[in-house]
């Protein structure tokens, strides 16, 4: 990074993770745009529903995917899944497995990584 050039880090209060993606650390973000997004991905009928498929750790590739997608579109990063299904993430499946669960575990879970009460 050059001198000047400010870089964000991510914000664990609002379910922000940063991961190191085709060299470059991005921000990503679950947003209720992303959230949406997901549940039509996933035929989830609620919020609820898509974090107990989530939790049961039965995640395809192509779930990955699309999960990183939409957490790179919740951050601020303009990617297509096809894009995505392209990029490499550093560290390799074990770590884009890793990225996911930081993802989903930022979103669904509290500070203490119990879900909040409903």
């Amino acid at each position: 990074m050059g001198a000047g050039v400010t870089v964000r880090r991510a914000n664990r209060r609002r379910g922000e993770v940063e991961a190191v993606i085709d060299g470059e650390r991005r921000i990503l973000c679950l947003t209720l745009g992303a959230l949406a997004e997901l549940e039509t991905a996933f035929r989830a009928e609620s919020l609820a529903d898509l974090a107990g498929r989530f939790s049961e750790g039965k995640l395809k590739a192509d779930d990955l995917i699309r999960i990183i997608g939409a957490g790179l579109r919740g951050g601020g990063n303009r990617f297509s899944d096809e894009e995505v299904a392209e990029m490499a993430i550093d560290g390799g499946v074990g770590a884009t497995a890793a990225l996911v669960r930081d993802l989903l575990t930022a979103t669904f879970l509290d500070e203490e990584g119990t879900r909040p009460e409903r």
